[in-house]
């Protein structure tokens, strides 16, 4: 069995991280080619040290110029920007992507991958949020299947398996609800501390806001929509605190079937990895013995509007998706800087999608134009 050149964006951040203690699981298996942060240059420096890639990619211009004047990596030859990401992913020696990157970031190496026919394992849903007809058309036309990376999307994939597409009445995808999901906090008083207290997943700052404002889980629904092709109604969301079922299809003859295991990262990426084989390895068996409980509840989508804003662009559809995304990581940084309070973060998003003049089947250039108005527009109502 030929061992598979492995690239992986994001590679320090927690998805990035979590893929790489996978892979060396299997050292005969992959071998990592390529790597790439934004600013966490230290890690990277590790990272290098530790696997020896081939390519290794600084997104950030200072970042760079302090990491290649180091001679310990003078093997590994060290790129900056976006072109080198996408220079990256397509060396033809590379076998597999896996897309761990944070945001807007995602898109463009993406839609490169897949062009490049590469396997891909992607973490990015912002990608498929604003441009999932361009990624599955991309997919499509190179005949390549992308990999979700998402437990709850990772589930659903299971999950699926159990009928024909036909005979799905929904999808239930499962939120852990955040710190926040049952608090009488006043959300005017709520802190960045606070915020960032994730009461099951150690995420990165801008996933975990997400999470607390359920955003998370409304660009999961218009993931799922493109990743599945499964119309915006008939995907359904249940807050799940103890993050052990992490999502559910319901078919048309009542039955429901589950994806159940242990809230750890790593089980989703394996399967990515090795689909559509399974491979023993990791020690995250769950206890059924153990768990005292399982709830599901109904989101409160009064007091959480992110759920009902992202039904909202994911039928209103173009490059509306796209506007509600870069509104919400602008949103979210102010926040993540304390120049935003954290219960206007979906307010501001939703005056941002008001304003947006929707181009219904937008290209690429659009979407790009797309996310740079809605940035632009954010800013200004947030007086940044």
């Amino acid at each position: 069995m030929s061992m598979k050149k492995v690239v992986i964006l994001g590679s320090t951040g927690s998805i990035g991280r979590s893929a790489l203690s996978v892979l060396e699981s299997f050292p005969h298996r992959f071998n990592i080619f390529g790597l790439s942060t934004n600013l966490n240059i230290r890690l990277l420096r590790n990272q290098i040290l530790r696997h020896r890639p081939k390519v290794a990619v600084v997104f950030d211009s200072e970042s760079y110029d302090k990491l290649k004047k180091d001679p310990a990596i003078k093997k590994t030859k060290l790129l900056s920007g976006t072109e080198s990401l996408k220079y990256l992913v397509s060396f033809p020696e590379v076998d597999l992507v896996i897309n761990a990157l944070v945001g807007a970031a995602g898109l463009i190496p993406t839609l490169q991958a897949l062009k490049a026919k590469k396997k891909l394992a992607l973490a990015n849903k912002e990608a498929l949020v604003m441009a999932g007809d361009l990624i599955k058309k991309e997919a499509r036309k190179n005949r390549v299947e992308i990999l979700p990376i998402d437990s709850e999307h990772v589930a659903l994939k299971q999950c699926l398996m159990s009928g024909k597409r036909k005979e799905v009445k929904n999808l239930i995808l499962t939120a852990s609800g955040g710190p926040f999901y049952n608090s009488k906090r006043d959300f005017k008083k709520i802190k960045v501390k606070e915020a960032l207290s994730h009461p099951t997943w150690n995420m990165g700052k801008k996933i975990t806001i997400d999470s607390a404002t359920l955003m998370n889980k409304g660009l999961e629904i218009i993931e799922a929509h493109h990743l599945f092709d499964i119309p915006h109604d008939r995907i359904k969301v249940l807050i799940h605190p103890q993050s052990i079922v992490h999502s559910l299809v319901e078919f048309v003859d009542g039955s429901i079937i589950a994806q159940m295991s242990v809230p750890d990262m790593k089980l989703p990426i394996q399967y990515a990895l090795f689909y559509p084989d399974r491979i023993g390895s990791l020690n995250l068996s769950l206890k059924l013995s153990q768990i005292k409980n399982l709830t599901f509840i109904e989101p409160n989508h009064e007091r959480f509007p992110a759920l009902r804003l992202s039904y909202k662009a994911l039928k209103l559809g173009g490059t509306a998706p796209c506007v509600l995304n870069a509104a919400n990581e602008v949103a979210v940084n102010a926040f993540l800087k304390q120049k935003l309070p954290f219960v206007d973060i979906i307010p501001v998003v939703e005056e941002v999608l008001k304003s947006h003049k929707i181009v219904k089947k937008p290209n690429l250039n659009h979407i790009l134009k797309a996310d740079i108005w809605a940035r632009d527009k954010t800013f200004e109502l947030i007086k940044l």
